[in-house]
C-alpha cells in the first residue's frame, strides 16, 4: 500500500508518531508500501524467470513500491487473465502476492548436477535478454475494432503453432519439468528449446529441455538434415525449382528413390491455414461498414489461406495505406532467414496502428524515387538497368504485437519491405518502419552507454538516442530493397537464390539495402533533406547498428549465417580498411574507463561509403559471386587478423548489456 493510499486516521497516528527528521524525509529517505523488496529491473527479470506475464512499467509515484496501476498483464502466456492478479476493486490478488514472495526466493534447484547445470545455463540465456515493453491502449477504439483485435489475438496463436510446426519443435515445451519455468519461458521466448544468445548458444548443455533435440526442420526429411550440405543437395535435383519454392514442404517421393517432391503449405497444415482464415473472415465481419481497405486484406487474405495462392492478399495489402486505413495488419508466410536453406517462407503475423507522420515522409521522398534509382543503376553499371520503380514510400507503424516469425527472441524488425517474390514484389511492394521499438527510457540508457564504450569521445559527441537518426536508417534501408537489383533481378535468366545460394543472396540484399541507406543520406543532404549535422549524426548510429550486430556472433548455434551480422562486418571491416573509421588501441574511449576506441573520419566517409555501395550494387548487377565471397571471406570468416581481434572486442563490450526482448501488453 503506498502512502497515497493511507487512509486519513493511519496519517494521524505516523503524524503523531514521529516528526519528519524521524520518518526519514530530512535524509532523502522515502516511505515505502509493501511490494517494494525489488528494483523494477530486477522484478520484471523475476517475473520472466518465473513464466509470469507481470511487467512493473513504471513507479510513476516514484514511492519504490509496486501499485496496481503501475502494472500490465502480457500477451502470449501464462495465465495472464486479469482476474488472476487483480480482484474487482482492482487491488491485487493474493496470488499477485504469492508470486511476488516467489520472486524474493531463488530459482530452485535439483540435485541432479547435470540438470542443476542445465537450468543454471537456461537462466544465464534469459539474462541476456531485457524483457522491454510494448504497450497498446486500445480502450477508447469502438466495439467492432476490439472484436477485430480479438480475432487477430486468436489468429496470433495459430500462427505460433504453424511456425512451430515449421521450425519442428511443435508439443516440444511437454517435455520441459513442471517445476522449471525459467526453461517453459526459454522454449516461449526462442520459440524453441535451443539458445540463442550469444554466451550460451554454443553451449551444449544450453537447451529448455532436459534432453536436448537435434535441430531438425519440419520443411525437409528429417534423414537427409544430418547431412550440413543438404540444401545443395537439393538444390541439385532435377525438380530442384519445385523444392526451392518459398511455399511448400519438401518430402521424400515414395515413388522414387533418392527423389523429393514439394508438398504445399495447404496441405501439410491444412487445420491451422484452415483455422486462420476463419478468423480473418470474422475479423472482416466485425468491422461492419468501416475499414473497407483493411476488410478487403482480411478477405483476401483468407482465401490465400486456403488455396496456397498469396498473390490476391499481397495486391489488397499493397492497396492499404497510412491514408485509406488506422490499422496496419501483415499475416502471411514471409522471410526465409530462420531455416537453413533460407527457401521456405516463415508463417508471421505483425499487427499495428498507422503512425500519422508516415504521409510527411512520403511527400519528402516520393518525388526522388526515380532519381534515386537512376543513381543505384549508374552505379551498379550494365547489365542492371534502372526501372521505372512504382514502390510506396514507408508507412510509419506503431507495433501492436508480433508472433511467429516477426517474433524474435532479441530485437525485432524495425523496417520491412514486402512480399519478397511474385508479381506485385515485381512492383514494388509495400514498405513499413516501425516508430515505436526502442524509444523506451531503457533502451535509450543502454544505446548511450554501450556507444560510448566503443566511439572516442569526439565521434561519441555526435552519438544520439533520439528515435529520428534511427528511424532515417530504417526507412532509407526499406527503401533500398526497392531500388537496384534486388531479389527478383535476373542474370542471365537466374536469380540470386541461384546465383549465390539462398544464405549468401539474402546476406548481400541486405547489405545492399543498409549500404544504400547510408550512401542515400549523403545523396539526400544534397537534395536539402538532411543538414550536414544531421547526416553525422545518422552515419554515428549505422555504424553503432553494425557493433551490435557484430556482437550477436557471425553465426547462429546450428551454424547458419547470420545474415546481418554478416553484413555488418563487411561495412564496418571496408570503412576501417578504407581510413573512414580508426581503431586508437591507446586511446580511452568516450565512457573513461575502455581501453581502445574508433573514431570516425567525417570527411573520408561519405567515398568510402560510395565505395562499398559501388562494389555492392556490381556485385549483384553482374551475379559476380566470385567477389562476394572474396568480401565476406576477408571480413567475416578470416580468424587471426586484426579486424577479427577488433569484432571480439566490440562483441564484449556490446554484450555487457542486455537486448531488448519485446513484450507485449494490450488494454482493450
Amino acid at each position: 500500500m503506498s502512502r497515497s493510499r493511507l487512509t486519513r486516521s493511519f496519517l494521524l497516528t505516523a503524524i503523531v508518531a514521529c516528526t519528519i527528521a524521524a520518518c526519514g524525509r530530512e535524509s532523502g529517505e522515502q516511505r515505502k508500501g509493501p511490494y517494494s523488496e525489488l528494483e523494477r529491473a530486477d522484478f520484471n527479470r523475476r517475473a520472466a524467470e518465473l513464466f509470469l506475464p507481470l511487467f512493473w512499467r513504471e513507479d510513476a509515484d516514484g514511492d519504490g513500491s509496486i501499485d496496481p496501476d503501475e502494472i500490465e498483464i502480457l500477451h502470449g502466456y501464462g495465465r495472464n487473465e486479469r482476474s488472476v492478479w487483480f480482484d474487482q476493486s482492482g487491488r491485487f490478488t493474493t496470488e499477485f502476492r504469492d508470486a511476488y514472495n516467489a520472486m524474493l526466493r531463488p530459482a530452485a534447484m535439483p540435485s541432479d548436477p547435470a540438470e542443476q547445470k542445465r537450468r543454471q545455463l537456461v537462466l544465464e540465456e534469459l539474462a541476456q535478454g531485457r524483457p522491454t515493453l510494448v504497450l497498446t491502449d486500445l480502450t477508447q477504439v469502438s466495439d467492432g475494432e476490439k472484436t477485430f483485435v480479438r480475432h487477430m489475438l486468436a489468429a496470433a496463436e495459430l500462427i505460433e503453432r504453424l511456425y512451430a510446426r515449421q521450425r519442428g519443435v511443435f508439443g516440444m515445451q511437454a517435455d520441459i519439468p513442471m517445476d522449471d519455468p525459467a526453461s517453459q519461458m526459454l522454449f516461449y521466448r526462442n520459440q524453441s528449446p535451443f539458445c540463442e544468445a550469444p554466451k550460451t548458444q554454443d553451449v551444449p548443455e544450453c537447451s529448455a529441455l532436459p534432453k536436448k533435440p537435434e535441430r531438425i526442420f519440419g520443411l525437409y526429411p528429417e534423414e537427409i538434415q544430418k547431412d550440413p550440405e543438404f540444401c545443395s543437395m537439393l538444390q541439385k535435383q532435377p525438380n530442384a525449382a519445385e523444392l526451392m519454392g518459398h511455399f511448400s514442404v519438401v518430402v521424400a517421393d515414395e515413388n522414387r528413390a533418392g527423389r523429393f517432391r514439394a508438398v504445399p503449405y495447404t496441405e501439410v497444415y491444412r487445420q491451422e491455414m484452415e483455422a486462420i482464415a476463419r478468423e480473418l473472415e470474422l475479423a472482416a465481419k466485425a468491422l461492419g461498414e468501416n475499414e473497407a481497405a483493411l476488410k478487403n486484406y482480411l478477405t483476401a487474405a483468407a482465401g490465400s489461406f486456403r488455396s496456397n495462392d498469396w498473390q490476391p492478399a499481397d495486391e489488397a495489402w499493397v492497396a492499404m495505406n497510412a491514408r485509406n486505413s488506422k490499422w496496419y495488419l501483415r499475416i502471411a508466410p514471409d522471410e526465409v532467414y530462420y531455416e537453413p536453406c533460407a527457401w521456405k517462407a516463415g508463417f508471421a503475423l505483425q499487427l499495428a496502428r498507422i503512425n500519422p507522420e508516415s504521409i510527411q515522409w512520403q511527400e519528402k521522398l516520393d518525388p526522388l524515387k526515380g532519381e534515386m534509382e537512376n543513381r543505384l543503376a549508374e552505379m551498379a553499371g550494365a547489365p542492371y538497368k534502372a526501372r521505372d520503380v512504382q514502390f510506396q514510400i514507408p508507412d510509419f507503424i506503431d507495433v501492436v504485437l508480433n508472433a511467429g516469425d516477426a517474433r524474435a527472441p532479441h530485437g525485432a524488425i524495425i523496417g520491412q519491405s514486402l512480399p519478397n517474390w511474385g508479381p506485385v514484389a515485381e512492383k514494388g511492394g509495400r514498405t513499413t518502419a516501425m516508430t515505436n521499438l526502442y524509444t523506451d527510457v531503457d533502451s535509450r540508457q543502454t544505446q548511450a552507454e554501450l556507444m560510448s564504450s566503443m566511439f572516442c569521445e569526439k565521434t561519441n559527441a555526435l552519438a544520439t538516442t533520439s528515435a529520428h537518426e534511427g528511424l532515417v536508417s530504417t526507412v532509407l534501408h526499406e527503401v533500398a530493397h526497392n531500388l537496384g537489383p534486388s531479389h527478383e533481378y535476373k542474370v542471365r535468366g537466374r536469380l540470386d537464390d541461384v546465383i549465390f545460394g539462398g544464405p549468401l543472396a539474402a546476406t548481400l540484399e541486405e547489405l545492399k539495402a543498409q549500404t544504400s541507406a547510408m550512401y542515400l543520406t549523403n545523396w539526400l543532404a544534397g537534395k536539402g533533406i538532411f543538414s550536414e549535422d544531421e547526416v553525422r549524426k545518422i552515419q554515428v548510429r549505422n555504424i553503432a547498428w553494425a557493433f551490435g550486430h557484430i556482437s550477436r556472433g557471425m553465426y547462429s548455434a546450428s551454424g547458419a549465417p547470420n545474415n546481418y551480422s554478416h553484413l555488418a562486418a563487411i561495412q564496418v571491416g571496408s570503412l576501417l580498411k578504407a581510413g573512414a573509421l580508426t581503431w586508437h588501441p591507446d586511446q580511452l574511449a568516450a565512457n573513461g574507463t575502455d581501453q581502445g576506441c574508433i573514431e570516425i573520419d567525417f570527411d573520408a566517409l561519405p567515398g568510402a561509403i560510395e565505395s562499398l555501395e559501388t562494389t555492392v550494387l556490381q556485385i549483384k548487377a553482374k551475379g559476380d559471386r566470385k567477389l562476394a565471397e572474396q568480401l565476406k571471406a576477408e571480413f567475416v570468416d578470416a580468424k587471426d587478423d586484426d579486424f577479427a581481434k577488433l569484432k571480439e572486442t566490440i562483441a564484449e563490450r556490446w554484450l555487457r548489456a542486455p537486448r531488448a526482448t519485446f513484450v507485449y501488453a494490450i488494454r482493450l
